[in-house]
C-alpha cells in the first residue's frame, strides 16, 4: 500500500525499480529487528565493561570492588549474547550499529539504572529465571522501546522504520516473554516470509493491482454516488483497489480475511471515517461478484 501511494505521488510508472524498493524495504525490517533484539545485548556488555573499568581504577571502593552483578548476570541477556541464530544473523546482515554509536547504549544503560524497576530488581539479591525474564521484558517495553532518543535514531537512520517499529517491537516483546530456560532459550530469529509463496504474493499482489489500475477502479466508481473521485482521500482508492484485486485474483485468500486486513490498515493510515466507508463498498462489492459469479474461492472457508 505504501508503494502503491508513493508511485501516485511521485506519478512513477518505473514497475521493476518501485518493486525493488518495496522488497528492500521489506528486508530493511529484518535490520530494524535485529539492531532493537542488539541493544539487549550492547547494554550487557556496556555495563560489565564499566564494571571491570571500577574494578581496576587505583582508588576503588568497596562497593566498586565487590559490585552487584545480578544485572550483568541476568539470565536472558547472557541466552540472547550466546544465541548462535541471532548472532550469525547479526553477523550476516552486518549489524553494528551500536559499535559505531554506543552514546546510545550508554543513553539506555542509564535509563535503565535510574528507574525502580532496576532498583527494584538489583535489591533482590537472589535471581531466578521468571524473574530475570520478567524484568527484561519490562526493561524493553518501559524504557527501550519507549526511549525517544533511540527513535529519533531509527527515524534518522532510514525514514521507512516509522510504520515498522511497533511491529517488530510487539514481535520481540512476545519472544522475550516466551523464552525458556534452555541453553538457547528457544530463542530464534524469525524468517521474513514463510516460505517462497508469502514472497511471491507480495509481487503478485502489487504487479496485478498496479496493471490492472483501471479495470479495478471501475468496480467501484459506482458505489460512491454521494463522493466526488478527488473527494475520496487517495490512500482509500489504493485500498479499494488492493482488496478487490484480492476478491478477484487471490482465489485462496477469504474475502473476510481481504475485508478485515484492510480495515485494519485503513484505522491506521486513513481518515477516521475511512473504515466504515471501505467496509460498506467492500461488503457490497463481494456480495455483487458473489451473485454475478465473478467470485471464484477456492477451499473451505473462504467466504
Amino acid at each position: 500500500m505504501q508503494t502503491l501511494y508513493s508511485m501516485h505521488q511521485t506519478k512513477s510508472d518505473n514497475l521493476e525499480k518501485e518493486e525493488k524498493f518495496l522488497f528492500q524495504s521489506i528486508e530493511n525490517v529484518q535490520d530494524l529487528y535485529l539492531i532493537m533484539v542488539s541493544t539487549l545485548i550492547e547494554i550487557q556488555a556496556k555495563e560489565e565493561a564499566l564494571i571491570e573499568i571500577s574494578r581496576n581504577k587505583h582508588l576503588v571502593t568497596k562497593e566498586e570492588k565487590n559490585p552487584n552483578l545480578k544485572f550483568v548476570n541476568n539470565k536472558i541477556l547472557h541466552i540472547l549474547s550466546e544465541n548462535k541464530s541471532l548472532l550469525n544473523a547479526l553477523e550476516d546482515r552486518k549489524i553494528n550499529n551500536w559499535k559505531l554509536n554506543d552514546d546510545y547504549i550508554i543513553i539506555l544503560l542509564q535509563a535503565i539504572k535510574e528507574s525502580d524497576l532496576y532498583q527494584d530488581y538489583m535489591s533482590n539479591p537472589k535471581s531466578n529465571f521468571d524473574e530475570d525474564r520478567d524484568f527484561i521484558a519490562s526493561v524493553f517495553t518501559e524504557i527501550i522501546a519507549p526511549n525517544v532518543k533511540l527513535y529519533e535514531y531509527l527515524e534518522d537512520h532510514k525514514l521507512t522504520w516509522i510504520d515498522d517499529i511497533p511491529l517488530v517491537n510487539t514481535l520481540i516483546l512476545k519472544q522475550l516473554k516466551a523464552i525458556q530456560n534452555t541453553e538457547n532459550g528457544n530463542f530464534f530469529v524469525p524468517k521474513l516470509y514463510n516460505d517462497t509463496e508469502d514472497k511471491e504474493f507480495v509481487s503478485n499482489l502489487f504487479r496485478k493491482v498496479l496493471l490492472n489500475d483501471q479495470e479495478l477502479a471501475k468496480e467501484f466508481a459506482d458505489k460512491t454516488p454521494n463522493w466526488e473521485a478527488d473527494r475520496i482521500a487517495e490512500i482509500d482508492t489504493i485500498v479499494l483497489k488492493m482488496a478487490i484485486c484480492e476478491f478477484l485474483k487471490f482465489p485462496s485468500i477469504p474475502v473476510k480475511v481481504t475485508i478485515n486486513e484492510y480495515l485494519e490498515i485503513v484505522k491506521e493510515y486513513s481518515t477516521p471515517k475511512s473504515s466504515v466507508f471501505i467496509n460498506g463498498i467492500l461488503d457490497t462489492i463481494a456480495k455483487e461478484f458473489e451473485v454475478n459469479g465473478k467470485l471464484k474461492k477456492v477451499g473451505r472457508g473462504l467466504m
